[in-house]
């Protein structure tokens, strides 16, 4: 991620994203999407401890965290978005979990068009 000022950290607003965003998914992450009156991308990872323990959580978190911030510049702004990590994600080399998140982000429709 570009910046910690630009994290969801509170409960409230993972709630709200992950109760009126839209989702996408494949077998290692899920995506929700709530547009928001900002002018920038905000975005929350959360893992379940169904993933394993806190080394392996971590690790999936870092990975996550990792591919938003290297895609984050080519999406459209005023989005907040949450990544969760299914069990599929648990082990997973980054390029994997690289390209699940592009794939998962192509379908939402949030890549920059060219106009």
């Amino acid at each position: 991620m570009r910046q910690k000022a630009l994290r969801l950290k509170k409960n409230t607003e993972f709630k709200t994203v992950l109760g009126k965003g839209a989702y996408y998914a494949d077998k290692r992450l899920v995506l929700y999407v709530l547009p928001n009156a900002r002018s920038g991308n905000y975005f929350g990872v959360s893992v379940s401890k169904k993933l394993g323990k806190s080394v392996k959580r971590n690790r999936v978190k870092r990975l996550i965290r990792e591919a938003v911030r290297i895609q984050a510049a080519l999406l459209k702004p005023g989005h907040d978005i949450v990544v969760l990590a299914r069990p599929g994600a648990a082990g997973e080399p980054f390029a994997k979990i690289e390209r699940s998140l592009t794939r998962l982000l192509l379908r939402s429709g949030l890549y920059k068009t060219d106009e």
